[in-house]
């Protein structure tokens, strides 16, 4: 199965971050390339119109200025001969070239004979006078060229827009604005010439799949580079997940990155610390069953063929093996009791069922119980639980389990003045319950593991219980969402404490 999922994958992480960056590149490509050919003399021309258009304004408005204050700007003698205000039209060349903007352009005002009456002409080659004429036929050409548009820019009201195609070949293109003064005695023509957008096309298509080319090679080079670098914690982790499937659960991935792969590393690094540890857990939990079921299995089988074969007739000596045998059957069952308990927390085959009551009436109940053994030990259980009510969300079964689960620990772990602690009191959370011990406390290298399934510290070696008492009281915290935990100080005993909550939404610490 594993062969034919590697057969199936074609492409990996770096061959589809390749492809992506490359594709990405290639669509910038295109994209420069479409607003370099297809959008360029668009954008071009309509800024150009947009100059052409101010100053045709400016001009239009010096002359109604003028006009308002009753100059008289040009006038016809005897039908032929024109006669232009020579201060004004010199004032407005100057305030044309002082204005800047463009470099290369043509301005024509005609009157309404639609004959010329001022002209600026900066261009080498003007398509609306032809200022090179080259024969007598292109004259006529501009002549005619001229008049057309001055009488169209009558017609129309006094404003157009239009380009102006040369009669040859070799010429360029041109744009066209036109504007009328307010009494419609003069027309005003600016244009300028589109040769340079057509020369940058030329060029841009030129250069183009050069630096296409280029850009193209540069981006793949790249791609190779970042998915190297990219893919590389990935790998390194794929390695290791496989080398903790076959086993070796100390594999450690480094990672120098402060990115989300770096995090992942940490999280595989901590996973991998914690399958050891469990997998160690297992080992040690199968190890202390086989010893604690084969000694009772092993006592049980003893006395029960010492019964059989020697103190059968023996009455006394008959009831103390009996007695033995049945111990260690309690023991034997209490420990497989056990085991299904805590599968069954941990697994959520138990549910939980939530209700609201008072803890410290659940406290109180509960120390009764050890009234007995107290008294028969020489020992004290302290009930501490406020007078107030002490109301909380849990499973009252559950939670009384969890604390004859502490009980029963600290009087294993019960000190010398024979006095162990309940305590339930109230806290911003909710309730905070604690189970007090006067013992010898528990060492801060096994501390961490005391709620671990079968974990037994070297002060408890060889007593008895079954291990697995704090490990189903951890389960049933967990389950509720409380949080809890553990103090010990070495010589002075230990509090085993946990928090609840008065609602049904608990938090899981």
């Amino acid at each position: 199965m594993r062969q034919t999922s590697k057969t199936r994958r074609t492409i990996g992480i770096r061959g589809q971050l390749m492809g992506f960056l490359c594709f990405i590149c290639l669509l910038l490509v295109g994209l420069f390339w479409f607003l370099s050919t297809q959008l360029l003399e668009p954008l071009y021309t309509t800024h150009i119109q947009k100059q052409l258009t101010e100053q045709a304004d400016a001009i239009v408005a010096r002359m109604d200025e003028a006009i308002g204050k009753g100059e008289t700007l040009s006038y016809w003698a005897f039908g032929s001969r024109l006669y232009v205000n020579s201060t004004f039209f010199n004032a407005l060349r100057d305030d044309i070239f002082e204005l800047g903007g463009m470099s290369s352009f043509c301005i024509d005002i005609s009157d309404t004979t639609l004959r010329q009456i001022f002209k600026v002409d900066t261009l080498p080659y003007c398509n609306l006078h032809r200022t090179r004429p080259t024969d007598t036929a292109d004259e006529q050409t501009a002549y005619t060229t001229a008049r057309a548009m001055r009488q169209l820019c009558r017609e129309s009201g006094g404003t157009v827009v239009r380009k102006i195609n040369p009669p040859t070949p070799s010429g360029s293109v041109q744009l066209m604005v036109g504007r009328m003064t307010s009494d419609g005695n003069y027309t005003v023509l600016v244009t300028t010439s589109l040769m340079h957008v057509a020369e940058a096309g030329k060029v841009l298509s030129t250069v183009l799949p050069l630096a296409a080319a280029l850009i193209f090679a540069f981006s793949m080079s790249a791609a190779w580079l970042f998915s190297e670098w990219f893919t590389k914690p990935l790998r390194a982790l794929s390695g290791a997940a496989r080398q903790v499937a076959q086993g070796n659960y100390a594999v450690h991935v480094d990672s120098v990155r402060n990115d989300e792969l770096g995090d992942l590393a940490q999280e595989f690094n901590h996973m991998a610390k914690e399958v050891q540890h469990a997998s160690q857990m297992q080992r040690d939990l199968l190890a202390n069953a086989s010893h604690d079921l084969r000694t009772p299995l092993t006592l049980i089988k003893g006395y029960a063929e010492t019964v059989r074969d020697l103190t059968g007739d023996d009455k006394k000596h008959r009831d103390e093996q009996m007695n033995i045998i049945v111990d260690e059957t309690d023991r034997l069952t209490a420990l497989v009791s056990s085991v299904m308990e805590l599968s069954k927390v941990t697994s959520g085959a138990l549910k939980c069922e939530k209700v609201h009551f008072d803890m410290g009436q659940l406290c109180d109940e509960v120390s009764e119980r050890y009234d007995a053994v107290c008294a028969q030990n020489g020992w004290q259980l302290k009930l501490e639980i406020p007078d107030e009510e002490l109301p909380v969300c849990a499973d009252p079964d559950m939670m009384q389990r969890a604390l004859h689960n502490l009980l029963g620990n600290a009087m294993h772990h019960i000190g010398e003045d024979g006095i162990f602690v309940l305590r339930a009191l109230r806290c911003p959370e909710g309730v905070r319950v604690e189970v007090e011990d006067h013992g010898p406390g528990i060492s801060a290298e096994d501390l961490p593991y005391i709620f671990d399934r079968y974990y037994r510290s070297r002060s408890d070696a060889g007593k008895q219980g079954t291990g697995l008492g704090l490990s189903i009281t951890k389960a049933i915290f967990q389950q509720h969402g409380f949080r809890f935990g553990v103090h010990s100080t070495v010589g002075k005993g230990t509090v085993f404490w946990f928090i609840m909550t008065d609602t049904e939404d608990a938090a899981a610490q």
